[in-house]
């Protein structure tokens, strides 16, 4: 990876001397996005990227059915195709988490979620693309197989961290439209193949976001691909919208399932495996729902952060990190707030326009 950086952007440098403007033109939303990128905390980095996203173009060429596939793409897309890589894929992982959706007393809808995983860099990523919505997307950097030890620090490092405009593991846009990417519970992948433009779990994130404003034009958008699994396993979607509507979309046997929860973690809710991942002691579903039933579905937005904030993870023994960042979104007023690493003390929020 480090040989595909240093051509990456030797080319990039040699055409903005040589073409100046012109270089600057195809090349300025990227370097900007690049010089955006801020440490706001222990694991957790911000960037902001305003223009053309390459996800318009990334459809139109028939999608990617594989991280490699996509990960080619998207070194074409930052070196404004002059880079011509091969195919390669990352490394299986496994990662838990959860996520809650209520209402305030006010009226407003909340959605919380805890990313868990034995080791993150979390990326905040504030996209707002030439056409669609408006969004804030979160993923571990560490997922994009730059090295260990990586991070996205001084231009070269910055400058691939911009892989993330295709690669999400949570977010929210300005319609009030937020999902989240969980583990279900085996290794079932899904590999959809009807001739439908391709997209991977993490990929399908990003274009729901940008393209739908609701949970229904979400579950249509999905139907509209072909659904790959990431990194070797099996996944669902939490999915909420502004109208207070959540959903859990679950893959069974390459067919799409919906199920309708306010709460999810990292086992099958729906019929066909339902429970199936559930193991002895993890109570964090069975919480979260007694979080809500207690409360008729209304918490106030203390009462969700303590509720979603109960079932983060400590960090274990060894290396283990817990949990990486919780997220707590407004879908009624777009805004979030992200925690890195269980510092519930050191909010950082964003607002959206809509």
């Amino acid at each position: 990876m480090n040989k595909i950086v240093r051509i990456l952007l030797w080319a990039l440098l040699a055409l903005v001397l040589l073409l100046g403007a012109g270089a600057w033109a195809k090349f300025g939303a990227l370097v900007r996005g690049a010089g955006s990128v801020q440490k706001l905390d222990e694991g957790l980095y911000y960037m902001e990227y305003k223009g053309d996203d390459g996800f318009d173009a990334l459809i139109e060429s028939g999608g990617g059915r594989s991280a490699g596939e996509l990960s080619a793409y998207v070194m074409r897309f930052l070196s404004g195709g002059f880079y011509q890589p091969k195919a390669g894929n990352p490394a299986p992982a496994q990662y838990g988490c959860s996520a809650l959706t209520a209402r305030t007393p006010e009226g407003d809808v909340l959605m919380g979620r805890n990313f868990d995983f034995s080791s993150a860099t979390g990326m905040i990523l504030h996209t707002v693309p030439a056409r669609g919505y408006e969004t804030y997307t979160t993923f571990n950097l560490e997922f994009l197989g730059f090295g260990e030890g990586w991070r996205p620090e001084g231009f070269r490092n910055q400058y691939m961290a911009l892989s993330a405009l295709f690669f999400a593991l949570d977010g929210i846009n300005e319609k009030g439209l937020a999902v989240a990417d969980l583990m279900a519970g085996d290794d079932a992948q899904t590999h959809q193949d009807s001739g439908k433009p391709a997209l991977t779990t993490t990929t399908a994130i990003c274009y729901l976001l940008k393209n739908a404003a609701t949970v229904d034009e979400a579950l249509e958008l999905l139907r509209g691909i072909d659904m790959h699994s990431d990194i070797g396993a099996a996944h669902h979607y939490a999915i909420s919208d502004a109208s207070g509507r959540s959903v859990v979309v679950e893959y069974v046997d390459d067919g799409m399932v919906v199920v309708e929860s306010p709460a999810l973690t990292n086992h099958y809710l729906c019929e066909e495996k339902r429970n199936v991942g559930l193991y002895e002691g993890d109570r964090r579903y069975d919480f979260l729902c007694s979080q809500y039933e207690e409360a008729g579905g209304i918490l106030d937005l203390r009462q969700l952060t303590t509720a979603i904030a109960s079932v983060s993870q400590p960090p274990a023994q060894g290396d283990r990190l817990g949990t990486a960042w919780t997220m707590v979104m407004n879908l009624t007023h777009p805004s979030v707030t992200y925690y890195a690493r269980r510092h519930f003390d050191k909010p950082f929020r964003f607002e959206l326009t809509k």
